[in-house]
Formats: C-alpha cells, structure tokens, sequence
C-alpha cells in the first residue's frame, strides 16, 4: 500500500486519501512501519499547500474510503443561518462563473434539510451536521430507514484544484489488490465532472459485513462532493442492519449530482493566508505511477511471471508476480525530498553503501491478524534524499490468505530493486 498514513484530524485526512487517501482502508501496522508514519507530516504540507477553503471533503483516493464524519462534535462552526432563498436553475448554477454564484453562508440544518429532501422517503434520526462557515468545513448526515433496515448515509463538501492529481485520485477507481470491492466505476458526465460510484465494504478484511457504496463527484470547477452509505447505523462497530446500503448506484448519482451542492460549495469562504506561516516549500517532483510500475517490472527476477499490476499517480506502483509456488504482492514507494525525514526513518544501525544510500530490511508479520500473513521489505535512501522502499509479502494482496509460506522475492531482490540506479534516472526524467 502507499505509505503515507490516515491521520487526524478529519481535515487532513483527504487525499491521496488522499490514499485515494483513507480511514476505512485499515492498513496493518507493520505496513505503516514499512511506509514511515512520518511521511504524513510532509503529506500534510502538500494538502495545505493545494486544497483551498476549509476541505472536509472524503476521497476514496486510490488505497480505500477515508472517515466521513469526525470522530465527536457537530455544529455550524460559526456558520450564519440564514432563510432560504430560491434556488437557482441547474442551467444557470452550471454555467455562472464561481464568482457570480451565490455566496450566502449555509447552516449545517440547511444541509441536513437539502440531504433529506434529495432521499427517496424515509424515517430519519441521529442527524449532525456542519455549515459551510465551519472550520473543518460543511457536511450533513444521519440515520435512514426506508422500512427496510436503519442505514447511515453522509454527505461532506469541499474543493479540490480542477484537473490536479488529487481530483483525478479522488475520482479513480482503486485497485482490487489494494481495495476488494465488488464494482467501481468512472464516468465523465456532459457537464465535464468526473463521478465515480464504488461498492465495497467499510473493512477490506471483510471481517465484518459491513458494506459502504460511495459516489465521488469533483467537476469542472472544483467542487468536490463526497456521498457514502452503509448497511448499519454507523460506518464502524454497528450491527448490519440489511443485506445492502439503501441508495443504488443511480439513486447516489442522483444526489451526489444536485447543484444543491455546488451552491453549498461556492459558500465555503477561502482559507485567507496566514502571515506567520512560512511559505509552504516546493515539493521534489513525483515519479509517475505508470514508470515506475514499467520501471519495477524490469527490475523482476527472470523466474517470475508479472499476473497483475497496476499504480496510482505520483510514487507508487504494485505488481502481483506467481513464480509457480503461488502468488506474491509485491509494492514499491519512489519518494523524492525524504531528507527531512531521513532520521527518523533509518537509524544508526541502518547499512551504509559507498555511494552513501542508507539500507534497512524488515522481515515480519503482514499484519496483525494472526493470519499468516508474512512482509519483506528494503527500505533506501539517497544522499539527495530519495527514498526507495520496496516490500513483498506471501500473497497476492494485502488482504487475503498466505498463498505460500514467504515471498517470492527474496531479500536479495528486494535489495537489487531497491538500490538500482534506475529510479534516479526515473525521477530526474520526471
């Protein structure tokens, strides 16, 4: 999996998901130790540096769906409630630049009542809610019953930057091997906005059946809007309630599509610039998921057979080889700029090449499950401060049963991957 952590709190928590981004992906603890908690520290000055205005948006963003509501509190944060006004046509919202819209601040109940009055009819209950005033930003959700079960359904609103990495993220369906689901799909709509609609499940385990279908829209402007339900009372610790959430995927299309939010959005005030907050600095360019996935396969030992790949933009990328004893899962990070870091990660036991390229190994438990599941890594760092972190585990993901007893890459190969010369020349191209 990506290695950069969910974090708290819920404002930061967007992108790459951000990794798409992601609380309800439940990475296992040796994976995050693999990934360097503290690369969420660094991640978090990218998102401050490109989401505009309070973001409490939710990506699914590549490796899983993140929380919907923050843990406690609601409340309009300040929001001003206001009478309603009439809305504008969809026509006319759609085309009106960002400017022209209405900018009138949104009570949290505001949200709730647009939330309500865009579901099929229902009883509703524990309802909270945020306005588009509030510092952490606007969302609207509650409990649903349409006679058939209680479900969970939730609603949160942000920007993204249109055309950004991030949107294209939050709106790609993830891989099977990173995220199980049932289906996900990408379409573009004639209005230009990219919509996604995801079926899968609030733990990837399974170890519950708890389901959670998910519709991300971002369009042409920004706007972000980001719908889930379930098939409890809540999307963790709650019984399920009925075999599916509520909505099908055309019926969260049709909510998560009303230029209710848009309006909402274009509420949102901008985040002004904070005077004693240094300027945020350039990140070191990403290598493209696509070459380094190309870039890794190269690197494989001539005795396995690549039956599945597959990546996300900037950084990651993941391959699933058979070498005839069963599959392996095998993932690698390319991250450039990582000196700030460099301390933290590689202690003064880690190995030293000549050239100055810091080595750790780790050979332990895949997770924390008790499952069998086994993990290799090879984590480097350049003198410049790219870091190269490789891992193999024995199966063909991260969320199924051991298909072997150990990887099919040994550590020797995991070191060759890892120390090549080629990820340097990968990102100085990019």
């Amino acid at each position: 999996m990506p290695v950069e952590h969910h974090e708290d709190p819920f404002e930061y928590r967007l992108g790459d998901a951000l990794r798409q981004a992601g609380g309800a992906f439940e990475a296992n603890g040796a994976a995050l130790a693999a990934g360097g908690e503290v690369r969420g520290r660094r991640l978090l000055r990218r998102r401050r540096a490109t989401v505009a205005g309070g973001v409490a948006g939710v990506a699914l963003a590549g490796v899983g769906g993140a929380l919907l509501v923050p843990g406690g509190g609601g409340g309009d944060g300040g929001s001003v409630a206001a009478a309603p006004t009439a809305k504008p046509s969809a026509s006319a919202s759609a085309s009106a630049p960002a400017s022209a819209r209405p900018s009138r601040p949104m009570s949290g109940e505001e949200l709730l009542r647009t939330l309500k009055r865009l579901l099929p009819e229902g009883k509703f209950s524990d309802e909270d809610s945020r306005g588009t005033g509030a510092a952490f930003g606007p969302y609207a959700r509650l409990v649903y019953d349409d006679g058939k079960g209680a479900a969970a359904i939730g609603i949160s609103l942000g920007r993204v930057e249109p055309g950004s990495q991030q949107a294209r993220q939050v709106t790609t369906c993830p891989a099977e091997e990173l995220v199980p689901h049932d289906t996900c799909s990408t379409s573009r709509l004639p209005d230009g906005s990219l919509l996604m609609l995801f079926q899968g499940y609030e733990y990837p385990d399974r170890r519950v059946d708890t389901k959670r279908w998910n519709a991300e829209l971002v369009t042409p402007e920004g706007h972000h809007v980001s719908l889930n339900e379930w098939n409890a009372e809540a999307e963790k610790d709650a019984p399920v309630t009925r075999p599916d959430p509520p909505l099908s995927t055309e019926q969260l299309k049709k909510v998560v599509t009303a230029m209710d939010w848009r309006t909402a959005v274009d509420a949102v005030p901008e985040k002004p610039e904070d005077p004693k907050e240094p300027p945020t600095p350039a990140e070191p360019p990403a290598a493209d998921g696509q070459a380094i996935q190309k870039t890794l396969i190269g690197l494989l030992p001539k005795d396995v057979k690549v039956v599945s790949k597959g990546g996300q933009e900037g950084e990651y990328g993941f391959v699933v080889v058979d070498d005839g004893k069963g599959a392996t899962f095998v993932q690698i990070n390319v991250q450039p700029g990582m000196s700030d870091v460099e301390s933290e990660l590689f202690g003064p036991d880690a190995e030293v090449l000549p050239d100055g390229t810091k080595v750790t190994t780790r050979q332990g438990q895949g997770d924390d499950k008790g499952t069998g599941l086994v993990m290799w890594t090879v984590d480097t760092i350049r003198t410049d401060g790219l870091r190269v972190v490789v891992s193999a585990f024995n199966s063909g993901s991260q969320q199924t049963a051991p298909t072997r007893d150990t990887p099919a890459l040994t550590l020797g190969d995991l070191r060759k991957i890892a120390t090549s010369e080629r990820w340097e020349r990968l990102v100085r191209s990019g």
